[in-house]
């Protein structure tokens, strides 16, 4: 048997993430590299809150990483155990790097002080009030794009974000061409539709990020990428990279992926219909966008009560 690993992005954190994975020896080691990585305990922040310093980007990215592979370590020993194999891994938006560390192209701890950092600058890189992010509902995304593409102007521009399954797609950029994209919707598209403003500190993945992807490029630059030691599939172009991918094509990805969007709804279209997903990381958002995607597909939430003991009953 093999199964798809998928990694959640910004949005999944809770206070309390991870806490009851602090027995496990394996997951208390990624916990410790977590903490070395920094001058403050990113764990007693995700375990103990408070949820409104959790919630700043800066935090939340290295947090959702640091959950995600503390599980992921947890799972690859139940896996080997059992002789089950991993076909491929990918993650949404920040989820990524725990793919990738999953992956084995990136180390741990250069994956959790990366995103720490990308977060820093995503924050910094638009000024308070300047960006938006919309989520639009029940529109399909080709109407989304001619919206986004009929409001922007050199000086303010609007662009999908997030394709994150076919009757939800985010839009980020200029907060006035934001607002003109969904007045445009409504004025230009017949069904039923809703917009929903996102409470974000940034408009992520757009071009509006572009100085917080030069920041991150020169520290990407003095990491060590490696090649992948199983496929995955990036966000930037929906693509599945075989084993072995050469680690500066990854590093591109990763860079690239800061202003782009996140190609999820179609990189998960594109797997068969057999596929077996774990979603591993905090919530269950993936395995919620995976039920739109195709009904057919059997995703397990390992966060969950169930936890290892359900994955066995559900691999069964």
């Amino acid at each position: 048997m093999k199964v798809t690993l998928i990694f959640p992005g910004q949005g999944s954190q809770y206070v309390g993430m991870g806490k009851n994975l602090t027995e496990l020896p394996e997951c208390k080691e990624v916990f410790e590299q977590a903490d070395s990585a920094f001058d403050f305990s990113l764990t007693d922040l995700m375990f103990e809150g408070p949820e409104d310093k959790l919630k700043l980007t800066e935090f939340t990215q290295p947090s959702i990483v640091t959950h995600s592979y503390a599980l992921f370590k947890g799972l690859k020993t139940f896996l080997d155990k059992e002789g089950i194999e991993i076909e491929r891994v990918l993650g949404h938006s920040v989820g990524e790097y725990s793919a990738l560390a999953a992956a084995g192209a990136i180390d741990f701890k250069d994956a959790v002080k990366a995103v720490q950092l990308r977060g820093k600058y995503m924050q910094e890189a638009v000024a308070p009030g300047d960006g938006k992010m919309y989520a639009i509902l029940r529109v399909p995304k080709e109407e989304v794009q001619k919206a986004c593409e009929a409001v922007s102007t050199d000086a303010e521009k609007v662009m999908p974000a997030n394709f994150n399954e076919p009757g939800q797609t985010v839009i980020s950029g200029h907060s006035e061409a934001c607002d003109k994209a969904v007045a445009w919707l409504k004025e230009n598209y017949e069904g039923k539709q809703m917009a929903i403003p996102l409470k974000v500190s940034a408009p992520f993945h757009s071009s509006l990020m572009k100085p917080a992807e030069e920041k991150l490029s020169a520290h990407l630059d003095s990491i060590e990428f490696k090649s992948s030691e199983v496929p995955y599939v990036a966000n930037i172009d929906g693509k599945e990279y075989s084993k072995g991918t050469d680690g500066q094509i990854i590093k591109k990805n990763l860079v690239d992926q800061v202003c782009g969007s996140v190609l999820w709804a179609q990189s998960i279209e594109k797997l068969p219909e057999d596929t077996v997903f774990i979603e591993v990381g905090p919530g269950k958002v993936l395995t919620g966008l995976n039920k739109k995607i195709n009904k057919n597909f059997k995703t397990y939430t390992l966060d969950s009560e169930a936890g290892f003991e359900g994955l066995k009953e559900f691999l069964a």
